[in-house]
């Protein structure tokens, strides 16, 4: 009677680990997955700056299977993803970002958006960077209307750098 029980125990125990390699199985795709489908959102998360005579900063953008340039990026020292828009007056960030970064909200200003008009918040970054490229003082919307965790990086941003788009690439330059 004894070696049946210790058979079935050793089945069970089989079964067991059988389900647990299972699941750190499928726990590893979902990891490998959600890292492959964060990098063709924002292939941009680790950027190279060179760096050529005269102080010039350069950073080469890959555009995104959306055709967006999407980028890892910096304010005030902070981690945060840009989605480059050159169609945007300025830097506009939703307000849980902003939150996230202990932005205070000033003055309301009435803002255009592709819904209408809305209401944005004043503000001023100390620094925002992409890559080696960084700019300093410069301003800001708190834009509750955006539904997104990406901070469009506008032209108050745009305006002091060089751009040029080739092909899926759009380098920017930062010219002292």
């Amino acid at each position: 009677m004894g070696g049946d029980e210790e058979v079935r125990e050793q089945k069970r125990m089989g079964t067991t680990m059988q389900a647990l390699a299972w699941l750190v199985l499928l726990a590893l795709g979902v990891a490998y997955f959600s890292d492959f489908l964060d990098r063709q959102y924002n292939p941009n998360q680790s950027l190279q700056t060179g760096y050529s005579e005269g102080g010039v900063r350069e950073v080469v953008l890959q555009r995104n299977k959306f055709g967006h340039y999407v980028a890892s990026g910096e304010i005030n020292g902070q981690a945060v993803t840009f989605m480059l828009d050159t169609g945007a007056t300025g830097v506009a960030i939703p307000s849980p970002v902003a939150s996230r970064l202990g932005l205070r909200r000033g003055a309301a200003f009435p803002t255009q958006t592709a819904n209408g008009m809305s209401t944005s918040y004043a503000a001023t970054l100390d620094s925002i960077g992409v890559g080696g490229i960084e700019l300093y003082d410069v301003p800001a919307a708190i834009s509750p209307g955006l539904q997104t965790e990406e901070v469009l990086l506008g032209m108050s941003f745009l305006k002091h750098i060089e751009f040029t788009q080739r092909g899926d690439t759009l380098i920017l330059r930062q010219i002292p």
